[in-house]
């Protein structure tokens, strides 16, 4: 992931002439606060919505939030407005705690349906046929090892503000694996990229939408299906001490914000509800950022010059 803190005039440069027909917008000079999350799709999502809010006249401050706290607290509070990408995968207890407050308001799906799991290089299948069923995964712990950690296998997750509950999962399973999490995203995947040159060790989170499901050759892990209940009800699963003893759950990606975005910026309202992608098209874009090395401000000011008719019907122009 590079540059994904930047802000600048460059992206809204190119869409410049591209002015809103709109009366009365904005409709408040209150800054609308978008949550900016680390990795590379919630970043680059949230420069887009960024630069079309600034093209309608809106002031934005986008904000460097922790991804479960900013749905939980930030948004039903008010502190912050809007958040683009929060997937069912990892932020479902989040969710429901904002969604008892009353005080925001789940605008729809994004559109990518969201998969996150643990992942491994298909070379990897070489030195432990019994994959991709998870209870191969002891009888591979020393093939999945490194120096540090062994025998135990290693394990890369994401980043601990990710949630995702491997820590548990690994205990409440009995896997032989030390579980160490990635500093960001840009870490976890350069490291994927040096593995996979050497043909390496590694077993690490990947999520989809991303470009390294089809850059590299590789299979997801299968764990016991997950339910609601192994994540809550110890007594669910093969194991009856424990929560946690299944696999990530797959779902949507869930755009959130506060309720009164609805009446204060009235029509950036109804282009964050209407804002979607097709799960293809944003991978796309994120290749551009993290293979072809592009800059957020022109990958995200491209696709909004070459989409002024889709956000005009976004915004009910």
């Amino acid at each position: 992931m590079r540059k994904l803190f930047l802000g600048g005039a460059a992206a809204l440069a190119l869409i410049a002439t591209a002015a809103p027909a709109l009366a009365e917008v904005p409709e408040s000079t209150d800054p609308i606060k978008i949550a900016n999350m680390d990795w590379t799709s919630a970043v680059l999502n949230t420069k887009i919505m960024e630069v079309i809010l600034k093209q309608y006249g809106y002031n934005v401050e986008v904000v460097n939030a922790d991804y479960l706290a900013s749905v939980s607290a930030g948004i039903p509070t008010g502190d912050l407005t809007l958040g683009l990408e929060y997937w069912d995968t990892t932020a479902g207890e989040a969710m429901a705690e904002a969604d008892k407050t009353g005080t925001v308001e789940r605008l729809g799906p994004l559109g990518p349906k969201a998969k996150e799991e643990w992942w491994y290089p298909l070379y990897m299948k070489e030195k432990c046929p019994g994959l991709p069923d998870w209870k191969a995964l002891n009888d591979c712990a020393e093939a999945f090892s490194v120096p540090e950690t062994a025998p135990k296998g290693r394990y890369l997750g994401g980043p601990v503000t990710w949630g995702g509950f491997d820590d548990e999962r690994v205990e409440a399973l009995g896997l032989n694996y030390e579980v160490v999490h990635a500093g960001t995203d840009a870490n976890m995947f350069a490291e994927l990229e040096s593995a996979y040159q050497r043909k390496a060790p590694i077993l690490l989170w990947i999520y989809s939408p991303h470009w390294a499901p089809a850059k590299y050759e590789g299979e997801w892990v299968e764990f016991p299906t997950h339910d609601p209940a192994c994540y809550t009800d110890p007594a669910w699963g093969m194991n009856k001490d424990m929560a946690y003893d299944c696999g990530k759950p797959f779902g949507e990606i869930w755009k959130y914000a506060w309720a009164g975005m609805k009446d204060k910026w009235p029509v950036a309202y109804q282009i964050a509800k209407n804002y979607q992608f097709e799960a293809a098209e944003m991978n796309a874009l994120i290749s551009q950022v993290d293979l072809d090395g592009k800059s957020l401000d022109e990958v995200a000011g491209a696709w909004v010059a070459a989409n002024q008719d889709k956000i005009k019907k976004w915004a009910g122009q």
